[in-house]
Order: structure tokens, then sequence, then C-alpha cells
């Protein structure tokens, strides 16, 4: 089989670009209604999905019938371990208007195996995933609604900063929390001087002192 055409040096792995050319070329675009489901638990993966344009989360049902969101992107892979499983363990669904790109799962696996750089770019991509992974599980275990916005604010964005690009109903659902108990929350913390909130732009207030946490 020829060797893959690297992916470039500089792509980031919320590009599509970071996939070598040839296998970028193999990639089909699906266009998704709201609501529209890609791919249901139990089915066998085909293809490997990359979020170009809007939303798609992962969801997995609680015996009672709620919908848990185990992941959510606008921009990037969606269920990146179906390339290594048989079977969906959850649905992928798309929350608004959505493109992505299809990879046939195959194609992927044979140039991971052929491509070294590629593999070395796809196993960076998925560290950095498990490092994600790990802070979300850290923040979902503080008891405290104001111990897990303060928690996303240090660890998902810029010195104490992050500008919303989703809807606040969207973020509640992230931390956990319903969204009436995060509009209670944020008002507090705004009046008590240890947040600021300038449009979608959500910081910690410089100087406020480091708020003691009670994890589970």
């Amino acid at each position: 089989m020829p060797r893959l055409a690297p992916a470039s040096a500089s792509a980031r792995p919320d590009s599509p670009e970071f996939f070598p050319a040839e296998l970028r070329a193999r990639s089909r675009e699906i266009a998704l209604d709201s609501g529209q489901v890609i791919f249901r638990t139990g089915e066998r993966p085909q293809s490997l999905h990359f979020v170009r344009r809007g939303e798609m989360v992962l969801v997995r049902h609680s015996r009672d019938g709620q919908p848990i969101v185990l992941q959510r992107v606008q921009e990037g892979f969606i269920a990146e371990a179906s390339i290594e499983s048989p079977l969906y363990h959850c649905d992928g669904v798309a929350t608004a208007p959505t493109i992505v790109l299809a990879f046939p799962v195959a194609a992927l696996r044979s140039a991971l195996d052929t491509d070294t750089r590629f593999r070395a770019a796809w196993s960076r991509h998925l560290a950095g995933e498990v490092r994600s992974l790990r802070a979300r599980c850290e923040r979902l275990s503080l008891h405290r609604a104001a111990d897990r916005i303060t928690h996303y604010l240090e660890t998902e964005g810029v010195g104490g900063a992050v500008v919303l690009d989703r809807s606040m109903k969207s973020w509640s659902a992230d931390l956990g929390l319903t969204h009436e108990a995060l509009y209670r929350t944020i008002a507090r913390l705004k009046r008590a001087g240890e947040l600021s909130v300038d449009g979608s732009r959500i910081s910690l207030r410089a100087g406020a002192p480091p708020r003691p946490r009670r994890g589970a």
C-alpha cells in the first residue's frame, strides 16, 4: 500500500487538515438537522465523525430515560473511541444544524498503521482528551455549583476567563447543573465580587480570594 501523504505539520486536532491528504479525500460531508441522530447505541461504527459546523453531543440515557451528555462538540472529533470499539455505546445527536465529515474507520486505521507522523499526532490528541476528561470528572465531583463554575474557569479558560461559545443552558448541562442553579450562582458570585460577566465573557475577578473546595 502506498504511504499516505502526512497531515500538515501546523494542523490542529480540531481541523480536518489534521488528517493526511489521502484520508481527507476519502471523507464525505453529511448535513444534519437539529435533533437528527447520526449513530445509535449498539450500531457498528463505520466512520469517525468530525464536526465542521454546528454542534453534536454524545448521549447516553439513564435507567429512567434521562439523557446524560458525555461529550459536546462544536468543532472537532466526536466519539473518537469508536474506531477501537465493535459497537457504539452512546447516541450521536446534532443539537443544531450541523455539518460533519465522515472518515471511514477502515481507512483511518490503515493511516494510523502506515503514517508515523499522523499516528503521533493522533496520540497527542487523545492525550489531550484524557486530560480534559480528568478535569471534567474532577469538576463534577465538586458538590457546590460555585466550585464547579470556578473550576471550569480555572481549567478551561485563559487567566481565569472564558468566552462562552454555547448557550447558558448548554453550559449548565456540561457543569451538571440546572440552568436555574447556574443563573442563581453566577448572580451570587457577581454580588460577592468573585466573578465578572461582560456579554459572553465570564471571568474570575482579579484579587478575589481562592474559593475553598469541598470534593466528593
